[in-house]
């Protein structure tokens, strides 16, 4: 399930300023999670409830890429160690250890 975050997002088509923009809240009731928008202030209409709801299979989506470009980022061999890498194997070298991380994680 997509968190509320993820889902206005999508409705805004931009990054959000969760301290400033939109304020969300969270009041577990019985140890149940239950966010809500506390306070909005961006110059569209704030979203429905219903409109959001409509947003959760893209707002998975974008979770799911994240995810794996996440993976990628802290997989991936540091600048020196692929210039280090290119050095020494050639462009052909590098282009195959970068492979397997993409391989590990795909798209």
């Amino acid at each position: 399930m997509a968190s509320l975050s993820n889902k206005i997002r999508q409705y805004v088509e931009a990054e959000v300023d969760f301290k400033k923009d939109v304020l969300l809240q969270d009041d577990r009731i019985a140890g149940v999670s239950k966010p809500y928008i506390k306070e909005w202030n961006l110059d569209i209409a704030k979203p429905t409830d219903a409109q959001l709801d409509a947003l959760e299979d893209e707002a998975n989506a974008k979770e799911a890429l994240n995810t794996i470009l996440n993976n990628r980022r802290k997989a991936y061999p540091t600048i020196a160690d692929q210039l280090d890498d290119i050095y020494h194997n050639g462009i052909d070298g590098w282009k195959a250890t970068i492979k397997l991380t993409k391989d590990k994680y795909p798209k």
